[in-house]
C-alpha cells in the first residue's frame, strides 16, 4: 500500500479530518522504519524500530492525532519520540511540536532523520517522558504514544486548559484504553475523560513510567 492509497484506506476505515489524510498522504512510512523492514511500510501495522520499540499502526497514529482536533496554531507535547513517524505528522498539523525520548539511540536518529526530511518546527529532549517538558509548558495539546499505568500528574498539569491529551493507559500485560482527557477551561474544575478504544502500545518507561520489561 502506499501512502496515498493508505489515506484512501484510512477515509475507508472512519478517519475524516482532511490534515490528518493530507499530512498521512505526504510522509513517506518507509523513511521512518529500518532498511529490512521497508518491504513491509505499506501493512496497517505496527513494526519493530528496535529497543523493543514499535512504530504505530498507522490508523492508531491517524486516529490518535484526529481526536486532537489540531487547526494549526498549536504548540503540541510528544511523549515518545520513536522513529519520528507520528512526530512528523504532528508538525505538518500544528506550529511547533516539543518531542521527548528517553531511549538515547532513538532519540538521535529520530532527530537525525527529522533534520534530514526538512522538518523545522520539531524541538527534541532526550530523557523521562512522564516529566514531560515544564519549561515550554504550557501546552494546547499532548500526544502520549506510549502506554503509563495511570495518567501521569505531570503531563496533566502541563497541558493549557481547554487543552486535550491523548494517551494509552494500562498494563504491559492486560488491557490498555486509549484515553482523550479534556482540560476543564475552568478553575476547580476536573478534566472530562473519554475512553475511545482498546489498544495495545509499548511501556512508558523511566522513573516516572513502568519499568523496563
Amino acid at each position: 500500500m502506499g501512502d496515498l492509497e493508505r489515506a484512501e484506506y484510512l477515509f475507508g476505515q472512519g478517519i475524516h479530518d482532511p490534515r490528518v489524510l493530507e499530512g498521512i498522504g505526504r510522509l513517506s512510512r518507509a523513511e521512518f522504519v529500518a532498511e529490512h523492514s521497508r518491504s513491509e511500510a505499506g501493512v496497517d501495522a505496527p513494526l519493530p524500530i528496535g529497543h523493543g520499540q514499535t512504530i504505530s499502526q498507522p490508523y492508531v497514529v491517524a486516529f490518535m492525532t484526529q481526536a486532537l482536533r489540531l487547526e494549526g496554531h498549536e504548540r503540541v507535547l510528544e511523549i515518545g519520540t520513536g522513529s519520528g513517524y507520528q512526530t512528523a505528522l504532528l508538525s505538518l498539523l500544528c506550529r511547533e511540536v516539543f518531542t521527548v525520548e528517553i531511549i538515547p539511540e532513538l532519540a538521535r536518529s529520530a532527530r537525525e532523520r527529522l533534520h534530514r526530511l526538512g522538518f523545522e518546527n520539531v524541538y527534541f529532549r532526550q530523557g523521562d517522558g512522564a516529566e514531560g517538558w515544564p519549561e515550554q509548558a504550557p501546552f494546547d495539546a499532548i500526544m502520549v504514544t506510549a502506554a503509563p499505568a495511570e495518567v501521569p500528574a505531570a503531563l496533566l498539569s502541563q497541558l493549557r486548559r481547554g487543552g486535550r491529551m491523548v494517551v494509552p493507559v494500562g498494563p504491559l500485560e492486560g488491557a490498555q484504553q486509549l484515553l482523550l482527557i479534556h482540560r476543564a477551561k475552568e478553575v476547580g474544575h476536573l478534566p472530562r475523560v473519554e475512553s475511545l478504544l482498546p489498544v495495545r502500545f509499548v511501556p512508558l518507561t523511566g522513573p516516572s513510567g513502568l519499568p523496563q520489561p
